[in-house]
């Protein structure tokens, strides 16, 4: 059965248009127009209304040919004109302010049409900017507004929707290769313990030995993936940002991070220079950041090379710089460097998943602190972390660092 379709009621199509910008613009500017134009008016209105007449100053009446009304016929002569002088003055005043009435409604008609065209006119980059933004989606962020035009508040407004557009273009871009690269790293240890299990399972002589060797690699397999699924998280939970701050002391973070037994700190000379640099922040984001870039220092270095860590404050901001020796760095892969998964070499053994200096950034970017890394010309990197000044500690004095060695 088709049920019959019911037309709006009469009162339902009586309803006000949308309150829209370029209406509401159209009534300031009338309504702006209407005030002005009514105080003019009332102005010219009451000097008219409350001049003297020349007559009243011995001058000859200016309406000395104006008939007796009523029963003026009584009257002197003179107190004739005047009376009629009165009247036709009232009659003329009353003339004057139908036609001032008339002219202001014209006027205030015309205003708001003016002002009807000229908010078009001033909103129509705005239509402009609306269209593009709806057509604009997660598949399609490489458009851009590009608003012509001269250099004014809307034409700012296009300017900043075209970087925030680039910004999560970028963003969405970043997502998606950490998402395939994430994947892929979590793919590989899955296949490799497939393989191990099938290859046991596969041989029907498998001794205790064997299968003892494959549980061992499972279990050495189980741990890299631990620490892969642990590094995402921090890197996760980093982008989050920080949901409390307390003071943390750089120099207490590296003291108590550099005691960690570490193979490859023997081979190496390990310098710490530490002085007091208070920051407001996570204490546990701030020692897993102290302890990827010490890491990160050792396992990219060379055999007899050094490891130089040190803390500082000026102006009230908590540094903290690492420089290493290592392999050449190309100055234009070093930001490169700060990027999920991105590594100057193919992996190798324990080479680490290219997420450590990514989890930095994101830890000093969820502190508010700027991160500054340059490529040593003989081979290496030196990284300075800057923190902003803490809110309660950030009058006091720098201490002098002690040189300590490890």
């Amino acid at each position: 059965m088709r049920i019959p379709r019911t037309r709006p009621g009469f009162w339902s199509r009586l309803r006000p248009p949308r309150r829209t910008a370029r209406l509401r613009l159209a009534l300031l500017f009338g309504g702006v127009f209407m005030v002005c134009a009514f105080a003019l008016v009332g102005i010219n209105y009451l000097l008219l209304a409350t001049a003297p007449h020349g007559f009243d100053k011995g001058q000859p009446p200016p309406y000395s040919g104006a008939k007796p009304v009523g029963n003026l016929a009584s009257q002197p002569p003179a107190a004739q004109l005047r009376e009629a002088a009165s009247h036709q003055a009232d009659v003329d005043l009353r003339r004057l302010l139908i036609q001032y009435g008339i002219a202001l409604g014209i006027a205030n008609a015309m205003a708001f049409t003016l002002g009807w065209l000229a908010a078009g006119r001033v909103l129509r980059p705005l239509s402009t900017i609306t269209a593009t933004a709806r057509q604009i989606s997660a598949t399609s962020l490489s458009e851009r507004l590009s608003l012509p035009g001269p250099d004014d508040e809307l034409k700012d407004l296009g300017d900043t929707l075209d970087g925030l557009f680039a910004r999560l273009e970028a963003s969405f871009e970043a997502q998606r290769h950490f998402v395939a690269n994430a994947s892929h790293e979590l793919r590989t240890p899955l296949t490799t313990d497939r393989a191990l299990l099938q290859v046991a399972l596969d041989e029907p002589d498998a001794t205790a030995g064997m299968w003892r060797d494959a549980g061992e690699e499972l279990l050495a397999s189980n741990t890299e993936q631990g620490h892969l699924i642990e590094a995402l998280l921090t890197l996760a939970t980093s982008e989050a940002g920080l949901h409390h701050r307390e003071p943390v002391d750089l120099c207490a973070v590296i003291r108590a991070v550099l005691p960690t037994p570490r193979p490859e700190t023997g081979r190496l000379g390990l310098h710490l220079e530490a002085a007091t640099a208070v920051l407001d922040g996570d204490p546990v984001l701030t020692e897993r950041l102290v302890t990827n870039l010490v890491d990160n220092a050792v396992r990219h270095n060379i055999p007899g090379g050094w490891v130089q860590v040190a803390t500082r404050t000026v102006g009230g901001r908590a540094i903290l710089s690492v420089a290493n020796t290592g392999p050449v760095i190309p100055p234009d892969q070093v930001d490169r460097l700060f990027q999920p998964f991105q590594r100057l070499q193919p992996r190798r053994g324990s080479n680490g998943h290219g997420l450590g200096l990514s989890i930095v950034h994101a830890i000093a970017a969820a502190h508010g602190a700027a991160v500054n890394a340059q490529a040593l010309p003989r081979g290496g990197l030196a990284i300075d972390v800057t923190f902003p000044p803490p809110g309660r500690v950030a009058g006091q004095p720098a201490q002098r660092g002690v040189a300590l060695g490890v």
